[in-house]
């Protein structure tokens, strides 16, 4: 599969608007039950507050973000409307964006004997890092996969760090202090259910 073109670029900008728009929706889709507030949003993404607050007013009208049930304080937080007709579509399209879909196919899918894949870390939580940070559950060829993960990084133009268990090794306690989200699961076999 084919590595997004400065043409598919230019069209997400298109399409949401900016970067902005692009990082918040990323933030917010990848890991659905993630809760945002403002100013950890300005922090993170650099920008001034008033920037931040003006694309979740678009956000929110266009009711793919909701504010989260018991606000505590005053303090308003945004979370994913998973609920939304496009939420499926759009989760996709931002794994798509940043090649999760591609390391899917190129990797996961050539291995057979995957039970699931979490992305953890930063990009789990939808921010922007040079590292694509994995936990592996199965039964796999270590020198194989490290050979697709090697081919891959080269595709992606990002290091993948990845974590490998057994399904006898494996339990979401390993991962349960660390943002994550399920890519893959042999039951539904592809990313973005999680």
């Amino acid at each position: 599969m084919a590595l997004p073109s400065p043409t598919t670029a230019i069209l997400f900008d298109q399409l949401f608007t900016g970067k902005i728009r692009l990082r918040l929706l990323s933030r917010l889709l990848l890991n659905p039950g993630n809760q945002v507030y403002l100013r950890q949003l300005q922090k993170e993404l650099g920008v001034s507050s008033n920037t931040v607050r003006l694309e979740l007013n678009k956000l929110l009208e266009m009711k793919l973000i909701t504010v989260a049930e018991g606000e505590e304080g005053k303090i308003k937080k945004y979370v994913a409307n998973s609920f939304h007709p496009l939420y499926d579509n759009l989760r996709s399209i931002i794994f798509k964006f940043i090649g999760v879909d591609q390391l899917l196919e190129e990797v996961f899918y050539k291995l057979g004997d995957v039970v699931e894949v979490y992305l953890t870390g930063d990009m789990a939580e939808g921010k922007e890092s040079p590292f694509i940070d994995l936990v592996v559950v199965g039964d796999i060829d270590r020198s194989y996969f490290d050979t697709l993960c090697t081919k891959a990084e080269k595709l992606l133009n990002k290091k993948i760090r990845t974590a490998v268990y057994t399904l006898v090794e494996f339990d979401l306690s390993l991962i349960h202090e660390v943002p994550h989200v399920c890519v893959y699961n042999s039951e539904w076999g592809g990313g973005g259910k999680g």
